[in-house]
């Protein structure tokens, strides 16, 4: 087993220490209980059909700034939310794997598997109909939770983690969280302005992706932290 850790990266080696493996325990699974809290609240909202002057107000106070310029880039943006996804993941796989950073491919696999489900799962849970859209057919799925928001903030935002986590610089740290939040908001919003989503759907994708990485992130705290603690590692 030490020959095989002596082989990876000193990234993929490194121990946290037990103190702040301690902190990141309840501190992540306080923000996937308040997630799903707020995700309960919403879900039951749509479901009575109580969101439906805010969903319209949104929609068209988002829809008065179209313009074909601006549809343009809301397609685009819409577009990294799904085939720009799936492409990206490959060769953020492919990246990761020929550098020796298995733990970070593995990190990604699950958190896009897991997204999966819960895409799956809830939008045939709920069976919320789509709105009707501003530019574009109508897509074949249903509305809540938007996937695009889902996936995006799943992706993206763990990508962000695991290259800042392996990038020790403070501007490419920012720069790069930068550009994922930016990314996620985008495609988020562009669901939005093309009209196939409800901005509730929005918001309950951002939700569910938060659930679902802060209980991951909780999962594999509690682990390292049993880990290093069964063989003595104590901070000085």
């Amino acid at each position: 087993m030490n020959d095989v850790n002596s082989q990876l990266p000193k990234v993929e080696r490194e121990r946290k220490p037990v103190a702040f493996l301690g902190v990141a325990v309840p501190l992540s699974l306080l923000l996937a209980v308040a997630g799903l809290f707020l995700f309960a609240w919403i879900a039951e909202e749509v479901m009575e059909d109580h969101t439906r002057r805010f969903d319209s107000t949104v929609r068209g106070w988002v829809h008065q700034y179209s313009s074909p310029s601006m549809t343009s880039v809301a397609q685009a943006a819409s577009w990294m939310g799904e085939y720009g996804v799936s492409i990206a993941f490959v060769i953020a796989l492919a990246f990761f794997l020929a550098f020796g950073w298995r733990r970070a491919a593995l990190w990604l696999t699950i958190a896009q598997a897991g997204a999966l489900v819960l895409n799956v799962s809830l939008k045939y849970a709920f069976h919320r109909p789509r709105p009707t859209p501003f530019f574009g057919p109508v897509p074949h799925t249903y509305s809540f939770p938007s996937g695009h928001a889902l996936f995006s903030f799943c992706f993206y935002g763990i990508l962000a983690g695991l290259l800042v986590d392996r990038i020790h610089s403070r501007v490419a740290t920012i720069a790069i969280w930068a550009a994922a939040i930016i990314l996620i908001a985008a495609i988020g919003l562009s669901r939005i302005y093309l009209g196939v989503h409800y901005p509730t759907d929005v918001v309950a994708g951002y939700l569910t992706a938060a659930i679902w990485v802060s209980s991951m992130i909780a999962l594999d705290r509690l682990r390292l932290r049993k880990k290093r603690l069964s063989f003595g590692d104590v901070d000085s």
